[in-house]
């Protein structure tokens, strides 16, 4: 079974972070450090919990990488991780509940069964400014090499 969260690393470079639908315990628990350009966390609280009301003061940001979240609502998803120079890295296999922060290097997908899913990511998007695609041999992904 897989762990409920996990960190994809590789040479100690943070790649993705996935929380498995089943992670469920109490309170509010942050996956990301406070660096990250994207905070991913999960609350659970009990009926009757108050959040202050509150506003987000601006806060002037520098984002260097855009990162992304997919939330898959059903079906199944394989995530690829690549390198920065483009090798592949590993695979994982999301379904419905799961959540996965990308981070850094590259990423592909294959849709494995029929699919929903949330993206979420920072904006405004640049097209083609914001992407670089690359093509890799889809047989050493298949055999893990």
């Amino acid at each position: 079974m897989a762990e409920m969260v996990e960190k994809i690393l590789h040479d100690d470079v943070l790649y993705a972070i996935i929380v498995r639908h089943d992670f469920r315990e109490d309170g509010i628990h942050f996956f990301t450090t406070n660096d990250l350009s994207q905070q991913l966390a999960f609350m659970k609280h009990r009926k009757g919990k108050t959040i202050d009301p509150h506003i987000h003061l601006p806060v002037k940001r520098e984002v260097h990488r855009t990162q992304e979240v997919l939330v898959i609502k059903s079906g199944q998803l394989r995530v690829d991780f690549y390198s920065e120079a483009q090798e592949y890295l590993e695979s994982r296999t999301l379904a419905g509940g799961d959540v996965v922060l990308l981070v850094a290097g590259g990423h592909g997908f294959e849709v494995l069964d029929d699919l929903e899913m949330f993206e979420i990511k920072q904006g405004p998007y640049s097209g083609d400014q914001d992407k670089q695609r690359f093509t890799v041999n889809e047989r050493s992904i298949r055999s893990g090499e």
